[in-house]
């Protein structure tokens, strides 16, 4: 199996708000020390998970830095630095190295939906402004209504400092179309809980996680028994985890997870506006199959 250049189980964060709407400084650093402690190799700040469109730059800042003073040396930290304008994109990345991040997640640019020349130098610029930084490029064609063909991404190779990729377009084919054109020069994670185990069967090195705030530990211990060529049990717990996996994309991410982490005895907050806090089915289902998961 290929290298994974960040560790084989990365949370996407979740961003905790106060009841003012405030972000929780203190509730993410708690919370950041809670999943590198149970299974996390590493944590990715401010991506969609953490709600990045409604955050403002200072606050994306404010909280990698907390997250960087409470678990920095102890997992790979990304920050968030994608955006659909190029100079903010390129301004935050480097923010991001000036932070100490260990890596930076770049998406797609959204909405302006650019062709792959476009997107290519959209990232070559990004991957310009700060050179020693690894990056993760970010395809998530679902919400971004574009997305990064793979000869694309060959391309880009040429830049050192493109090294992963995060694949979420909903099919393990993107990690074996990505293998064809870019072999073992990418380390593709997936991007899609349900879709870990098939897409570490054809190449993928590890996972940007959501369900790793709730089963961390089993999502590590599935990741690892692949690795080590424990099939039955990676399928084992793969079979175990993913009514979880699809509770928790039951409607827009991250709605459920923070319900999930609030029933969990995590008070994270509800999602800024346009997303709304889980409603009461919801709720129900994470409850259920959350009490399923729980040993007897």
């Amino acid at each position: 199996m290929s290298a994974a250049p960040f560790g084989r189980v990365l949370t996407a964060m979740v961003t905790p708000f106060r009841g003012d709407g405030a972000v929780d400084l203190d509730l993410a650093a708690r919370l950041a020390d809670h999943l590198v402690s149970t299974g996390s190799d590493g944590l990715v700040i401010c991506g969609t998970t953490g709600e990045s469109p409604t955050l403002s730059w200072d606050e994306q800042h404010q909280l990698f830095a907390a997250v960087r003073e409470a678990v920095g040396g102890r997992a790979s930290l990304l920050a968030g630095s994608g955006s659909n304008c190029t100079a903010e994109a390129v301004e935050a990345t480097r923010e991001a190295a000036a932070l100490g991040a260990d890596g930076a997640l770049v998406v797609v640019p959204y909405y302006n939906k650019p062709p792959q020349d476009g997107l290519e130098a959209h990232f070559r610029a990004v991957a310009g402004a700060a050179p020693e930084l690894p990056l993760m490029l970010y395809n998530i064609p679902g919400r971004t209504g574009a997305s990064l063909a793979p000869d694309t991404v060959a391309r880009l190779l040429d830049l050192p400092n493109v090294v992963s990729f995060k694949a979420a377009s909903g099919t393990s084919d993107e990690v074996s179309a990505l293998r064809a054109v870019c072999g073992d020069r990418l380390a593709i994670y997936s991007g899609d809980d349900a879709l870990t185990l098939p897409m570490l069967a054809v190449g993928a090195v590890g996972v940007v996680s959501v369900a790793s705030h709730l089963v961390g530990e089993r999502i590590s211990a599935m990741v690892r028994a692949f690795c080590a060529g424990d099939q039955a049990t990676a399928l084992q717990l793969h079979d175990q985890l993913l009514p979880l996996c699809r509770a928790l994309f039951c409607t827009t991410n991250p709605i459920p997870v923070k319900a999930a982490l609030e029933l969990s005895g995590w008070p994270v907050g509800a999602p800024r506006l346009p997303l709304l806090p889980a409603d009461d089915a919801v709720r129900q289902r994470l409850s259920e199959t959350l009490a399923a998961l729980r040993p007897t």
